[in-house]
């Protein structure tokens, strides 16, 4: 059974033999659809973080074909499963011939989509999850960074675990607190990243004074927090923190208020990154607070639409009647990223769009993308483009709803502060 690679391989030779015999071979000008293909978690628990994609897909179509451009985008659904991330993108090779692989969301999702696709020897661009649980989770080791080898063909562009803890301490050292922890930590990527002891929470809230009570590791989808509420409450925690799905915050919040746990300060990533979410938990929502990747206030335009960061969001809330989200930017930008490097090198020609993907330095509707290595470790600096990151705190509004207010930027000053934190009533 031939593989996608060993493919590409037979092509360049053919295209070769037919150079010099002066064959004249298709061309992606000649009329060529260039082929994206993206895999996000359109269905399971993480469904929310795929709520735009029809709509930024059907956007960059209407662009793109409006610019004469021939894109075709084939989306698949990784329904909240790593296995199932993994065969789509084998389906995306190797049936659907596409030119490049776009993932988002989570590492469930990200991480094998691109350890599929660099086996496959196809350029990927992913998105949407911490820079660490997606570098560090796809390697032989994760523990022995001495054996840690960089990609060749998988590029992500994101913020890390640094500067989520940084927006995290940054927003807890505006109120007075007994610097008491309780940490959430799943037994996932992402999970167990953030409570690693070497790169993830504990060393930096350690050197910053704070104690943290980690009552160790639970899996996805667990119906009863007892446990872990029982000992945030012997711990003293004023201040809970953690990475969680959506519907496990949903379990573990209102177990805590009937248990009579209230801290004064909840900062949690993933969960309540969603309107719908907070909506969720009626007024038990106002002033819980979480990393901030995208918003209407962000100072940032598209390079395909020239649309502001508030005209997206505004334009998706006109479209769907629903609020905007944090990943619509990050979609957005993933196909900003596409288009840009197909305009920079043949699509057909893999090496030649890695090496594009590598030299991409330009500004997006998240912020600049760039592979240059600024503020990533050696180790990483080939495959990761950082992005910036503030923190923001969900307020109530008087008509109902939410509003998530931006309280801390001292990471990213260039986007504006709509607010100072606020301790949970």
């Amino acid at each position: 059974m031939l593989t996608r690679r060993d493919l590409l391989k037979t092509a360049a030779a053919t295209s070769a033999l037919a150079a010099t015999s002066g064959l004249a071979m298709p061309a992606i000008a000649k009329g060529a659809a260039i082929k994206l293909g993206y895999v996000s978690p359109q269905t399971g628990p993480l469904a929310a973080f795929a709520e735009a994609d029809k709509f930024i897909i059907d956007g960059f179509l209407a662009k793109t074909q409006a610019a004469g451009l021939n894109f075709e985008v084939v989306v698949k659904d990784s329904q909240s499963n790593p296995n199932r991330a993994a065969d789509v993108a084998k389906e995306l090779i190797v049936d659907d011939e596409v030119n490049i692989v776009l993932v988002a969301s989570t590492p469930e999702t990200t991480n094998p989509v691109a350890t599929t696709c660099e086996a496959e020897e196809v350029p990927c661009i992913s998105t949407a999850a911490p820079w660490q649980p997606w570098f560090i989770g796809q390697q032989a080791n994760p523990g022995d960074p001495s054996s840690w080898q960089p990609f060749n063909h998988a590029f992500h562009f994101f913020w890390g675990l640094e500067d989520v803890i940084a927006v995290y301490t940054n927003m807890w050292q505006q109120l007075e607190t007994n610097k008491s922890v309780g940490g959430l930590f799943p037994n996932d990527g992402d999970g167990n990243a953030w409570g690693d002891k070497a790169v993830g929470f504990p060393p930096v809230l350690e050197k910053g004074g704070y104690t943290l009570n980690d009552p160790g590791r639970y899996q996805n989808l667990t119906d009863d927090f007892s446990a872990q509420i029982n000992a945030f409450k012997s711990g003293n925690c004023e201040i809970i923190t953690g990475v969680m799905i959506p519907p496990d915050f949903t379990t573990f919040w209102n177990q805590a208020k009937q248990q009579g746990f209230r801290p004064k300060i909840a900062s949690i990533g993933k969960a309540i990154l969603f309107p719908q979410a907070v909506e969720a938990l009626g007024d038990t929502g106002h002033n819980l607070s979480c990393e901030v990747w995208w918003s209407p206030s962000h100072p940032f335009k598209s390079s395909l639409t020239g649309e502001s960061a508030a005209e997206l969001a505004a334009g998706f809330s006109k479209a769907t009647g629903r609020p905007w989200t944090q990943p619509i930017g990050f979609a957005h930008a993933l196909f900003e990223v596409a288009a840009d490097v197909t305009k920079r090198a043949d699509p057909t020609d893999s090496a030649a769009v890695v090496a594009a993907i590598a030299a991409t330095r330009f500004d997006t509707i998240v912020g600049p993308v760039a592979w240059d290595g600024a503020n990533v470790p050696p180790f990483a600096a080939k495959n990761i483009a950082k992005t910036p990151l503030v923190g923001g705190q969900w307020r109530l509004k008087d008509g109902g709803g939410y509003d998530l207010v931006v309280v801390d930027n001292r990471t990213a000053p260039v986007i504006p502060a709509g607010g100072k934190m606020e301790a949970i009533a």
